[in-house]
């Protein structure tokens, strides 16, 4: 078997293939990956931006998927779109035979270990991490539940990485119709120094954080929307074009499904600093910043349920003011945090 070492399961409930890939690689380069994934906590989308994938999350002009996704942190992203599957076939192996794992482009259709194979198309993102030519397979690492640790064949991965993930029946849902076309993601992490995660980074974080979500809108920025005021915008065009008869489906689930993961993860962030720093009102926050993960699960549910008209405007406008009504406590109770930091 040619290539790296087996990247680290990591796994939170509530993120998607994204954020553990992404985590499988950080803490390839020895960073631990809640620190990293887990301080922002933001919102900032450009309206109409949001793509059929697993593995979509918004990104504020001038950064790369992963500066987005860790913006205190010295690293980054690249996605290589090859010419054709033999070439990025290539690329992936020459970055396996460095040493280093690859988050690869899939579709679940294809792949034996997923729960959708040979049923339902669906993007998605992998490790892969070895292969072997005499055996004609290849070692990948998904840790999604049901999650897989091993050796697939070297054809099935092209297959998958080859799909044009197309629309086929009515089960093919969320996150298909958009070609996987053998993309491939490398991260670049800085040999900077990295943050110590101390109580000064977490003050600076937490206040930079706030000041983000409460910042006014800004004209110069347009028409990406930000903070909270960019929030309520987004939410009540959801509810005013579902209202009106359009379809809002694909662009609030899959929007929905970027804040839970961040949210949640930034909940976790917050009950890590509590525990290291012996600061019980952090641990507080972090349980009112969980609870605006799980209005967001709730989004996404209702989001998922107007597909079929069984989700009433009046419903999502409810949940909305309940979100935000609880963010708004969450960034109160963060305040009050920072005076014990």
């Amino acid at each position: 078997m040619t290539g790296a070492a087996a990247p680290a399961y990591w796994r939170h409930d509530l993120a998607g293939c994204l954020h553990t890939c992404m985590a499988g690689l950080l803490d390839f380069h020895g960073h631990d990956p809640l620190e990293v994934l887990g301080a922002a906590w933001q919102f900032a989308y450009t309206p109409g931006d949001v793509r059929r994938e697993e593995y979509y999350f918004p990104c504020p002009p001038g950064r790369s998927l992963l500066s987005s996704m860790a913006p205190y942190h010295p690293v980054s992203s690249t996605w290589h779109r090859p010419a054709s599957a033999e070439e990025g076939w290539a690329q992936v192996r020459a970055r396996v035979d460095a040493g280093t794992p690859v988050a690869v482009a899939v579709d679940n259709f294809e792949l034996p270990f997923r729960p959708a194979y040979r049923d339902v198309h669906a993007n998605h993102l992998i490790l892969v991490h070895g292969y072997d030519d005499a055996r004609g397979t290849v070692a990948v690492s998904d840790p999604v539940p049901p999650r897989f640790a091993g050796d697939i064949r070297q054809s099935e991965l092209t297959a998958s990485r080859s799909s044009g993930n197309a629309v086929q029946h009515d089960r093919d849902m969320f996150f298909t119709d958009a070609p996987i076309a053998g993309r491939w993601l490398d991260i670049d992490v800085s040999t900077d120094a990295f943050p110590v995660f101390d109580r000064p980074f977490v003050r600076h974080v937490i206040e930079t954080n706030i000041h983000g979500f409460e910042a006014p809108p800004d004209p110069a920025v347009a028409p990406l929307l930000h903070g909270l005021a960019g929030q309520q915008i987004f939410l009540d065009d959801m509810t005013g074009r579902y209202g009106r008869g359009e379809t809002v489906v694909d662009e609030l689930f899959v929007l929905a499904g970027v804040q839970l993961a961040t949210s949640a993860l930034h909940a976790d962030w917050l009950a890590h600093g509590a525990r290291t720093f012996g600061v019980p009102e952090l641990g507080e926050a972090a349980r009112r910043v969980e609870r605006t993960a799980h209005h967001w699960s709730a989004i996404r549910i209702l989001a998922a349920r107007t597909r079929t008209g069984h989700t009433a405007a009046v419903q999502l406008g409810r949940r909305f003011d309940d979100l935000m009504s609880d963010h708004r406590r969450s960034l109160r109770d963060l305040r009050h945090a920072l005076a014990s930091l």
